[in-house]
Order: C-alpha cells, then sequence, then structure tokens
C-alpha cells in the first residue's frame, strides 16, 4: 500500500478505540520544530532555554509570566498562538473533538494555519488505506487554496501556491526569484493535468502540489472530490452520506443547503431567499451537489426526503478556498454528533 502525505504528522499521532487521532507527545514538539519556533542566534537565554523545556516536555505548563521574558516580540507572539493551540490539543484529547471546537463561537479562535493543518492531518486520517490518486488530489483542497482555470468549458484547479512560486521564481527557488528582480523571462507555468496515464505518479509527487484536477461536470476528478466529501462527514460524524454533482438546482421544496466555501454560501443563500443573483456571480458556480442520508431518522424532520444542496464557487480572483466544516456545522443533523 502506498503511503502519502508524511508531512501531516499522521505517523506521530495514534489512533483511539473510535478511529479518531488521539493527540500524542510526539505531534506536540513537531510543532516546536517548526522553522518559525527554533531559536536563531539573536535569540536571548529564556527564549533558548524554554525551546528546550518544551522539546523535553512539550506538555509543559508556561505561565504567561514565562512568555513575557523572553526578548524578541516576534517569538513571544509566536509561542502565545502556539502553546494557547496546544492547550486546545491537549485539553481536547483527539484532533478530531479539537477540530470541532474551533467553530462553535462567531469566530476560529486559532489562525488559519492550524486549521488547515488539522484538516490535513484528519484527512489523512480518514483516507487511509485509499490507493486512488484522484481522491487524494481531491483531498488536497480541504486544506491548500486553489487557483482555477476556465479553458473552453473544463474547470482546472492548481494549487495556488505553487502557481505562485512559478510565477514568481519561475520553479527555480531564490535564483529564480533573482531572475524575476532582474527582468529575466521565466519559463511557462506547465503542470500535468492528472489523469489516467499519469496517476501513478502522485506517489512520487503527492506533497508537491504540481498535478491539475480536472473538476468539470462528469469528470472523474468531481467523483472523487464527492467521495473525498462523503468520507470526511463519515470520518467525523459517523453518518452515511452520498454526495453527487448534479447541473442545476430545480427544487420547489428546497429546505436545506450548505456552501463548501465562503462564496458559494452566500450565492445559495441568495437564490433560496428568490435575491437577484448577477450574471457574472452565477458564472462563479463551479459544482452543483446534492447530499442524502441513508438513514433518514438522523435528519430533521422538516428535511426527511428532502436532499442537502451543495454548491463550490470560486472567487473574482478566479481562487477556492473550500472550507470543509462546513459540512460538520451545517447539516440538519436531528442530534449532534
Amino acid at each position: 500500500m502506498n503511503d502519502f502525505w508524511r508531512s501531516s504528522g499522521y505517523h506521530l499521532l495514534e489512533r483511539d478505540p473510535d478511529g479518531w487521532l488521539a493527540v500524542t507527545d510526539d505531534f506536540l514538539r513537531a510543532y516546536m520544530l517548526r522553522p518559525e519556533m527554533q531559536p536563531v542566534e539573536e535569540s536571548c537565554d529564556q527564549e533558548r532555554a524554554l525551546y528546550t523545556a518544551l522539546l523535553d516536555d512539550p506538555r509543559l505548563t508556561v505561565p504567561p509570566e514565562r512568555i513575557a521574558t523572553l526578548a524578541d516580540p516576534i517569538a513571544r507572539e509566536n509561542y502565545e498562538f502556539v502553546l494557547k493551540f496546544r492547550d486546545r490539543l491537549v485539553e481536547s484529547g483527539t484532533l478530531e473533538r479539537c477540530y470541532m471546537g474551533l467553530f462553535g463561537g462567531k469566530r476560529v479562535p486559532v489562525p488559519p494555519l492550524f486549521v488547515d493543518q488539522l484538516a490535513y492531518v484528519i484527512l489523512r486520517n480518514a483516507l487511509d488505506g485509499s490507493d486512488d490518486p484522484f481522491l487524494l488530489r481531491a483531498g488536497e483542497l480541504f486544506f491548500r487554496q486553489q487557483k482555477v482555470s476556465l479553458q473552453d468549458g473544463a474547470i482546472m484547479l492548481a494549487d495556488a501556491e505553487t502557481i505562485e512560486t512559478y510565477a514568481t521564481t519561475g520553479g527555480f527557488g531564490n535564483i529564480g526569484r533573482l531572475l524575476a528582480e532582474a527582468q529575466t523571462p521565466l519559463r511557462t507555468v506547465e503542470l500535468d493535468i492528472l489523469d489516467e496515464n499519469n496517476a501513478q505518479s502522485y506517489w512520487q509527487r503527492d506533497e508537491r502540489y504540481d498535478m491539475v484536477l480536472n473538476v468539470t461536470f462528469g469528470q472523474r476528478g468531481l467523483h472523487a472530490l464527492c467521495h473525498a466529501l462523503e468520507a470526511w462527514v463519515g470520518h467525523f460524524l459517523k453518518t452515511a452520506i452520498t454526495i453527487q454533482p448534479v447541473r442545476s438546482i430545480n427544487d420547489p421544496h428546497w429546505v436545506w443547503h450548505t456552501g463548501l466555501d465562503i462564496e458559494a454560501t452566500a450565492i445559495l443563500n441568495d437564490l433560496y431567499k428568490d435575491t437577484e443573483v448577477s450574471e457574472a456571480r452565477h458564472k462563479r458556480i463551479l459544482s452543483l451537489f446534492r447530499l442524502e442520508f441513508q438513514d433518514p431518522s438522523l435528519i430533521l424532520p422538516k428535511t426527511a426526503g428532502r436532499p442537502v444542496h451543495l454548491a463550490m464557487a470560486m472567487t473574482k480572483e478566479n481562487n477556492l478556498r473550500l472550507k470543509p466544516q462546513n459540512l460538520l456545522v451545517n447539516l440538519p443533523l436531528a442530534t449532534s454528533a
């Protein structure tokens, strides 16, 4: 069985009896090993001592007074963010419980980077054992922003950070950046479109993020995204669902909808309220879906026998950032999961 997404930290964790990821010292220690947390030449003695202490005991209680002794204000801020997040992880016990706990208030209490990292490793857990490169490439949408390209009716998704890297360095790192600053022409971005012929190469490049996913209606990439969404909901809510792409929403008894991103949520809300949606906003809709529960007793009575309408849309700048948490907190469940 091919391994994948090793940078997620999945291999530092352990599964509990429910299949969720129990927080381990090794996983907590990995946050201290991130480049922004490691001391530099200018770091003070207090920072070096704190860093060493947390490597020895990643669950060490650190009072605010100790963080205040750090000379570098950036270091103080980094420690405040990381330790608050660490405390949430430890208190939650599992990554899944921590993730779910982030979305109960008006604002998410941790930086987006931490939210994406949690989605990354949790989805790695949910998709463990998969041998389908299309499913895994579709899963990248859960934690990495995509750049959308519309080509002759096809909808192509490329990793936004990879596109930006090529645009600024031509793929040649710092040397490419120097060439760009000198206005030396750089090579055109040419990424491989994932297809049946090159799919097996995904296993060698799964963390290079350089394969384009075709999510046009009827294409394998869009169905793979549906299966990734099904696995995500099933893993968290222990609820079997089916998600299928549809060309349009033609439902006179529309009772529930969920956007998979901010743009789609706003558009679906307006359509539901019969608020006029401009042609330009309509064109931002990339995909529509129909979600159904296999066990109708799990959902609110008013939604029994009715589908949940889903949508995915890009921004004016052709960006797509999925919010997979929407499928966990915005479904018509009769009881909380």
